[in-house]
């Protein structure tokens, strides 16, 4: 397909004019393949991960469609709507679609959880042409009827594999039983499990199948090697790696859990690598901010659990690194893909315990060969350093993000008039999961005042609570 451009695909000229101040001359092959599918008005079934181009998939032929036909919503209503699984991705959508759509005049908002919803009530009062949402949130506004969906002409469910994994498939069910039955609908899924093949069935009329699989992307680009290593030994040989290799500079470390990526992020903070954690129950503001410290280069290492890295979109990422191997092989490959993005290569380190041995065995299944056994270096345990403010180690001159103190306040504020602790474990905080995991409402602050005594590390091999 290297003589389609987007012009040949139909693609009108104000959005033609976006895509080129962006540099993008020639579709990818989802892009190729669904863009004339949905100007035609097909529903489309879209088998494809993140990476993959699949946002300007759909993105560029809704654009078009809704420009060309100039209805009106109404009060509290929308034209279209997207549904994604995680907040992050729902902001990356959405401001892809004004780049798109910047020479085009239509509205769009997010809802999300994490956040008051006062500002989205607002946008929606007068209605929108795109409504980009988490389901938890959505569902939340619609029951309060602040939001209709009776006008949405096109539906567009992205990633839903990771919206069953998160436990949304009731909520998007009851959301798509909202919807006029005529619409246009888009569903994009990584992996096809037989949940997400139920609900094609249920959502979807006689779609066009589009599949596009990353695995042999993966083994091509991606170097990947493996270290066989004791669980308690884990932590020491990632520290190891980090301190020695310079080469390491923009690293994603993978746990299975929760409490294990803050874990691990205080851990490598303690020996002076600028880490933080993202993961479902921090805040919205919490996580963006280490999103966009760990994108300016301020901290050197984003500790992430599988659900909050879907929709990280970080380019010059150099190493993925599997702390915890996934028990699903698929997350595996969704993993790795986070380096090697736009051509560039990249490296993929797993750390594989005696009791993992099944997880690399269906990995090396899925991807068709072994992981190259590095031996494991001699590991001793790393200095401790003072801890002034741990994410101020590994940037240049000591400077700070904007907008951080020790604590996570900004200017050493006092919230809810209590002095602020020092904060030995980079301003981490502990909180209560929301009813969905992801997209309720949460307390960025809401840290208890004592941490308890670490004991061992006896837990640390997939016994805690799955993310």
């Amino acid at each position: 397909m290297t003589d389609v451009t987007f012009q040949t695909l139909g693609v009108s000229e104000p959005l033609l004019r976006a895509l080129s101040a962006e540099n993008y001359t020639h579709p990818t092959p989802i892009q190729g393949k669904a863009i004339p599918a949905i100007l035609e008005g097909r529903d489309v079934l879209g088998l494809a991960q993140t990476g993959t181009g699949k946002t300007a998939a759909f993105g560029l032929p809704l654009l078009q469609r809704l420009s060309e036909d100039r209805s009106v919503a109404g009060p509290k209503a929308t034209r279209a709507l997207i549904l994604a699984p995680t907040r992050e991705l729902a902001v990356q959508i959405a401001d892809s679609l004004k780049t798109y759509g910047r020479h085009l005049n239509l509205r769009s908002t997010v809802i999300l959880g994490g956040v008051s919803q006062n500002k989205q009530v607002e946008a929606m009062k007068n209605g929108v042409d795109i409504l980009v949402a988490t389901p938890g949130r959505l569902l939340d506004l619609v029951r309060q009827k602040q939001v209709r969906l009776d006008k949405a002409t096109t539906l567009v469910l992205d990633e839903a594999d990771r919206m069953f994994d998160m436990g949304f498939i009731k909520d998007v069910r009851r959301i798509v039983a909202t919807l006029p039955k005529d619409r246009l609908s888009l569903l994009f899924s990584a992996t096809m499990p037989k949940e997400v093949a139920h609900l094609c069935d249920e959502v979807l009329r006689d779609p066009v199948r589009i599949e596009v699989t990353p695995k042999k992307v993966a083994a091509e680009a991606i170097a990947q090697s493996l270290y066989h290593v004791e669980v308690r030994n884990k932590q020491p040989l990632l520290n190891k790696l980090l301190h020695e290799d310079a080469a390491m500079k923009r690293v994603i470390v993978f746990t299975r859990t929760k409490h294990g990526a803050n874990k691990v992020a205080d851990k490598l903070q303690m020996t002076g690598i600028g880490a933080d954690a993202i993961h479902g129950n921090k805040s919205q503001n919490a996580r963006q901010r280490a999103l966009e410290s760990f994108r300016s280069g301020h901290i050197r290492v984003l500790v992430a659990t599988d659900i909050a890295a879907r929709g990280i979109d970080i380019d010059d990422i150099t190493h993925v690194v599997n702390f915890d191997l996934p028990h699903e092989p698929e997350s595996y490959v969704h993993r790795i893909g986070r380096t090697a993005r736009a051509g560039a290569q990249g490296i993929a380190i797993a750390f594989c315990a005696p009791e993992e041995r099944t997880q690399l065995r269906d990995i090396e299944r899925l991807i068709r060969h072994p992981l190259t056994v590095i031996g494991t270096p001699e590991i001793e345990a790393m200095p401790v350093q003072e801890r002034h403010d741990p994410r101020t180690h590994d940037r240049p001159h000591g400077h700070r993000p904007h907008g951080h103190k020790p604590g996570g306040h900004k200017h050493g504020g006092k919230p809810g008039g209590h002095k602020p602790h020092a904060n030995k474990h980079g301003g981490h905080a502990q909180q209560a999961n929301g009813a969905d995991g992801n997209d309720a409402p949460r307390n960025e602050n809401n840290r208890p005042r004592r941490r308890k005594k670490f004991r061992g590390n006896r837990n640390s091999g997939g016994q805690q609570r799955a993310a």
